[in-house]
């Protein structure tokens, strides 16, 4: 087994927050408490043994939170599915709204008020410009994902949007965008950093921002992006973890210390895609991992135009009505007609790690505290 964030955690995660206590958030002290814990008897589990050669194993419980490296992928990839079976046969873009550099430490000290107007006033320009008979004409629909980080974790607040190439009009028809083009950009910002402005001026927060911000250009990037399966699978990983998974950890260098011990990890920067490395010390790489942990129960998934919850139906419409008559009449003669399999539940599929037979359950094993994970 390599080396594990988890590890890291264990070892220096206590003089991390007794050092921090004062100024340690509760969503930072709750993931690195889950991420300590996760897997080990801290949260209790089963036992099993193997009837063939006596073997015993424990199966120790997972943490589920959204933070940890280990957790959430059975969750991401359910997720993953319901998305791709909400896409529209139609060419996708991916749009990226970027926080700007002088909103960054506003945004980590009021992380829910100012993550939660970049979403929205990312989505209330790029509705309004879509309206526009130039360019689509109707409505829209958009899948949003808060990210908050660099591929070196450094903290950097944007959005993207994965948006299908067209929208619906009044009378209810699909109206597409041209081939390999959404929306321009420029525009984009403007309107963009328009609305930012617009709410953010009914917060006391206003006053703190250099006038200069509203006179610079704001980032927004917008791609094509093919049927948009690429796209989701792209984001999919960071749906239910942060930035980080314990394969990107290369080594640590024990000094004594978190503040003269060292850590390194890879990451691939997107200008050249290039594997590097970064080596840090444990103090700075535990604060780069906490920035990008959000406060509890933040949503950092969401949905507008015709992709609401409550439009679904309207889309199963819309999906059938862009698919081709033979397709219509292939699916529509391939209805399931056989009972869905069950999911194995956590008994199922459990081999001797010595002869490779199943074993079996054996007894539960209750946490110190006798509470479930």
């Amino acid at each position: 087994m390599g080396l594990e964030l988890a590890d890291l955690l264990r070892q220096y995660g206590p003089a991390y927050r007794q050092k921090y206590a004062a100024r340690l958030l509760p969503s930072h002290y709750q993931a690195m408490r889950a991420i300590e814990r996760c897997r080990t008897e801290a949260l209790g589990g089963q036992v099993f043994a193997c009837p063939n050669c006596g073997e015993v194993r424990y199966s120790y419980h997972s943490c589920r939170n959204r933070n940890c490296p280990k957790c959430q992928h059975q969750q991401t990839q359910a997720w993953l599915e319901v998305q791709q079976g909400l896409l529209l046969p139609v060419p996708y873009f991916l749009l990226t709204f970027t926080l700007p550099a002088e909103l960054r430490l506003l945004a980590s000290q009021n992380q829910k008020l100012i993550y939660h107007l970049l979403f929205r006033a990312s989505a209330q320009a790029t509705q309004q410009l879509a309206s526009d008979p130039r360019f689509v004409g109707g409505q829209i629909g958009m899948l949003g994902v808060l990210h908050t980080w660099t591929r070196n974790l450094f903290y950097h607040p944007h959005v993207h949007y994965l948006v299908p190439g067209g929208g619906i009009g009044t009378d209810g028809c699909w109206l597409p965008a041209r081939k390999d083009f959404f929306l321009p950009v420029k525009a984009l910002s403007k309107l963009f950093r328009a609305a930012f402005q617009r709410a953010l001026r009914r917060t006391a927060l206003y006053a703190r921002i250099p006038p200069k911000v509203w006179r610079r250009a704001w980032v927004v990037h917008c791609k094509s992006v093919g049927n948009g399966q690429a796209a989701l699978k792209y984001l999919a990983p960071y749906i239910h973890r942060v930035a980080l998974s314990n394969r990107r950890l290369v080594s640590i260098q024990h000094r004594g210390s978190m503040e003269t011990s060292q850590i390194t990890f890879q990451y691939r920067p997107s200008d050249t895609g290039q594997l590097k490395t970064c080596t840090l010390s444990v103090e700075h790489f535990i604060q780069r991992f906490l920035q990008h942990v959000l406060p509890r129960g933040f949503v950092k998934v969401r949905y507008f135009g015709f992709f609401a919850a409550t439009l679904r139906s309207r889309l199963a419409a819309l999906q059938q009505s862009l698919l081709p008559d033979t397709q219509q009449q292939t699916e529509q003669a391939e209805q399931p007609t056989t009972t869905p399999i069950p999911a194995p539940s956590w008994q199922d599929n459990m081999l001797c790690p010595k002869c490779g037979q199943p074993m079996l359950f054996q007894r539960i094993l209750c946490p110190p505290f006798c509470r479930s994970p």
